[in-house]
């Protein structure tokens, strides 16, 4: 070794024992989608692909979740910072409701959308009287998707926030900084690393929700059909178009992730 360096690394930190069940869990993940190509019928594939309702599925899923991940970070971003920061009491609880969605079935959250913002809904009834419906409509899936994707946000960016720690916070106020100065010049570069694996995270799961979506938005083509729903749908009469359409889902995911994920890592280095 020479003098003054620091001794090169192993190859691998990883103990031995470890690699049998990683390789299982890699493969638990991994075999189900090549399941997925045993099935494909190569010649109709392309045809499959480009049809109106897989289109109109897949313009449909994109759109949303675009919107949807705007939403959950208009409104989780502040609410991270509101859970990392805030000493009101009873913030346990709020934060218990919050990643309440993670753990429900996402149809129990397509049922209290439905019975708050439908026609007999509380909030609902409110909105009938101006001439405003939300059940069925593409605001139904912008909505739906939120409810199960904004806690993915309010996570990872509550957890960035804790790990930071507030001392910047407070630095920057001893010097005379105002609270939203120091969220603007302080505290979202903080979080500007996480910011980005969450967002990525929130659209992926906005994408492939489904629950909660069939339950308050229904399943109409062009309106409310996401892909998700699309492939249930058509696999009740044609398996090889919802095979394909599984597929196009899947490819669509990885590339979120593949392009994304990269980007959120190399801010935070």
């Amino acid at each position: 070794m020479t003098p003054g360096r620091p001794p090169k690394p192993r190859a691998s930190q990883v103990p031995v024992a470890l690699w049998v069940p990683a390789v299982l869990a890699l493969a638990l993940v991994v075999l189900p989608v090549v399941g997925l190509l045993t099935r494909v019928d190569a010649a109709r594939l392309p045809a499959l692909l480009l049809s109106p309702a897989a289109l109109d599925a897949l313009r449909l899923s994109v759109v949303t979740g675009l919107i949807s991940t705007a939403l959950a970070l208009v409104l989780g971003a502040p609410l991270a910072l509101v859970l990392a920061r805030s000493r009101l009491r009873g913030l346990r609880v709020v934060r218990a409701f919050v990643l309440l969605p993670l753990v429900l079935p996402p149809v129990v959250g397509g049922l209290a959308l439905l019975y708050l913002l439908g026609r007999t809904g509380p909030l609902g009834q409110l909105l009938d009287t101006v001439g405003l419906r939300l059940p069925y409509t593409t605001a139904a899936v912008v909505l739906a998707q939120t409810f199960v994707a904004m806690p993915f946000l309010v996570v990872g960016l509550e957890g960035a926030l804790r790990t930071a720690g507030g001392r910047y916070e407070r630095v920057a106020a001893t010097l005379g900084a105002g609270p939203w100065l120091t969220f603007r010049r302080v505290t979202v570069p903080l979080l500007l690393p996480a910011l980005g694996s969450s967002l990525v995270l929130t659209f992926a799961r906005a994408l492939g929700e489904f629950g909660a979506t069939i339950t308050f938005a229904g399943s109409l083509q062009g309106t409310t059909r996401t892909l998700p729903l699309a492939i249930y749908t058509t696999a009740q009469s044609d398996v090889d178009a919802a095979v394909a359409m599984s597929l196009l889902l899947v490819v669509v995911a990885l590339l979120v992730i593949v392009v994304a994920r990269p980007k959120a890592v190399e801010g935070q280095l």
